[in-house]
């Protein structure tokens, strides 16, 4: 779906009055997908999952301290893919983890399933306020203006219907849970993606892009998710959690939102080129979807 959506904006982009009448419905699609990540939350079932502090700090840790420092690490890259694909790499690093594959390749590989839930929905849900926080401390510097109204748009866009969701699901958690609806969480990220690559149409930005800087962009996520998941799984043993447990650190605190990182982009950047700035997340998401979807198949026959 997202190859399509890139297909399509690089053959038929989005210009003029259509341009502004399709991101005005991508920006409703994307207050209906976070209303229905609130109508899905159980705060049961999260007030539950917390009791396990320590497992959700010590994921909470990879996805916001562990991969940021491996963004500004990774800044020489800056002289070889410039800085645009540079800033699209550090932003990959602010974004939250997933939630629906960290749950699912937790529950394949026979991990700590609650505990995933938890972790990886606490992410996004404090990742609303840490992500753009970051992106204004790290990104700054790269020539990326952010203006303090991104909390409030992000609050508006974001926040208020996921708050929306949960003051609702009385009403609307089955509807939520139904598995046509949960397209739309697909559906939101393909309009995300063929707004912002129209926009680089447009603008004629994907011309200083080169085919071997995709081939980089794609070993080098392949070499980021092998390593940060030897990390977490080396932390998760060092620290003394138990295997399910460890199994969670590594599926949640590996991951990279695509759902939630397109939508913030599109929030917080606006109309500063988001097009080149998403394309290194769009990359590892791939990649980790792959990679990890082989490790959670290895260790549920390890189980067996």
């Amino acid at each position: 779906l997202i190859l399509t959506a890139v297909g399509i904006a690089i053959f038929f982009p989005a210009r003029g009055d259509f341009a502004e009448g399709f991101s005005a419905a991508t920006k409703i699609a994307i207050a209906l997908l976070f209303f229905l990540y609130g109508a899905r939350l159980s705060p049961q079932e999260a007030v539950a999952g917390f009791k396990h502090w320590k497992l959700h700090a010590t994921i909470l840790s990879f996805t916001y301290l562990v991969f940021p420092l491996v963004g500004l690490a990774l800044f020489p890259l800056k002289y070889l893919l410039g800085n645009e694909l540079y800033l699209g790499l550090l932003y990959l690093m602010l974004v939250p983890s997933t939630v629906q594959s960290s749950v699912a390749f937790t529950s394949i590989a026979r991990g700590n399933v609650p505990g995933a839930i938890v972790s990886a929905s606490a992410s996004n849900l404090l990742g609303i306020v840490i992500t753009p926080l970051l992106v204004m401390l790290l990104m700054g510097s790269g020539g990326i203006k952010i203006s303090g109204n991104v909390f409030l748009d992000i609050a508006i866009q974001l926040l208020l219907p996921f708050v929306l969701g949960q003051l609702t699901r009385r009403f609307t958690a089955s509807f939520a849970k139904n598995h046509l609806v949960k397209q739309i969480d697909r559906l939101s990220i393909a309009m995300v993606v063929y707004a912002a690559f129209s926009e680089g149409m447009v603008d004629g930005i994907w011309t200083r892009v080169s085919w071997w800087q995709i081939i980089f962009l794609v070993a080098l996520a392949v070499a980021l998710v092998e390593a940060m998941l030897w990390f977490t799984g080396f932390a998760g043993k060092k620290l003394g959690f138990t295997r399910e447990d460890c199994i969670a650190i590594q599926f949640c605190g590996t991951k990279k939102s695509l759902a939630t990182g397109l939508p913030m982009a599109a929030v917080i950047f606006g109309g500063a080129g988001v097009g080149l700035l998403i394309l290194p997340l769009m990359v590892f998401h791939q990649v980790q979807l792959m990679i990890c979807a082989v490790r959670a198949s290895k260790y549920a026959k390890d189980v067996a």
